[in-house]
């Protein structure tokens, strides 16, 4: 039986379009002996392919053309997700100069990943890992069918940020769970979540 992910819904900022559909954490589902070899054995016959074997990447980006999937083998880190840099420095302008805090300010996630662990990020979702530890590196997987990734830096104004937003809304929700397959939640959740997003 399907182990239900966490989620995580992140809203858009003026810099990044994050996503209406929430990112998803599956904790301690890869089987032991873990390697690149076995994660890709795994999750591949799901319609989800690799893309590269990875180390972290510090740097905050997203993807507007295809969701992703972190899959990760071995070690440990820490993601943000859903803030870019020039986010981080809006914040603290609107903190100092008294103006409040819109709700994009006061919204981001860090999420820990350690091996066996596996997170799926929709189109448009930013992320940069923060604190790698143990040789911490994952296989990135793309839904069958997509196209390449695109590699965005969460610095374009807010008008090229809206652009990308329509593009990673057109990004079609897969017909399969990396994870568990034709059966598995994201399909369902993934619905469920564009549905009442309208």
């Amino acid at each position: 039986m399907p182990t239900a992910p966490e989620t995580y819904f992140l809203p858009p900022t003026p810099h990044v379009p994050n996503s209406r559909l929430p990112a998803l954490v599956y904790r301690s589902v890869l089987t032991a002996p873990l390697s690149a070899t076995s994660t890709i054995a795994s999750v591949e016959p799901n319609h989800w392919l690799k893309g590269g074997v990875f180390k972290a990447v510090r740097t905050h980006h997203f993807h507007s053309v295809t969701h992703e999937c972190y899959a990760v083998f071995r070690g440990e880190s820490s993601l943000l997700l859903g803030r870019g840099p020039g986010d981080d420095v809006e914040m603290e302008r609107g903190e100092r100069s008294g103006e409040g805090a819109e709700g994009w300010m006061t919204r981001r996630v860090v999420v820990s990943l350690r091996e066996g662990d596996v997170i799926v990020l929709p189109a448009g979702l930013s992320h940069c890992s923060l604190d790698p530890a143990d040789g911490y590196e994952y296989v990135g997987f793309y839904p069958e069918g997509s196209l390449k990734w695109d590699n965005n830096w969460c610095k374009a104004d807010v008008t090229e940020t809206a652009e990308k937003a329509k593009v990673a809304k057109s990004v079609a929700i897969p017909e399969f769970d990396p994870i568990y397959g034709r059966e598995g939640p994201l399909v369902e959740i993934w619905r469920k979540a564009d549905d009442l997003a309208g």
